[in-house]
């Protein structure tokens, strides 16, 4: 349950994330537009680390920490969404 729960909540919001990425892709939108999404995924799981750590603490502040971790790839994976190339337009 300790693994789960954060699990399920991490990955609503990270497949939102990598659905944003990839739509600001399919617009052709500026690099740094299409990064956003990756970067803030990037940013709140710091935060959730730190509020985890130093505030929560506990079990509950390792459920926190879980989630930010399980953060991690999703946001990986839409900044690399976002910096790939289309290829040859036509």
């Amino acid at each position: 349950m300790m693994l789960a729960v954060p699990l399920l909540v991490a990955c609503v919001p990270g497949m939102l994330v990598i659905l944003l990425a990839w739509w600001l892709r399919k617009l052709h939108l500026s690099l740094f537009v299409r990064l956003l999404p990756g970067i803030l995924t990037f940013i709140t799981s710091i935060i959730l680390v730190y509020i985890g750590f130093v505030n929560i603490r506990g079990f509950e502040g390792a459920g926190y920490g879980i989630l930010a971790f399980l953060l991690l790839p999703f946001a990986i994976v839409a900044s690399i969404i976002a910096s790939k190339n289309k290829g040859v337009q036509s």
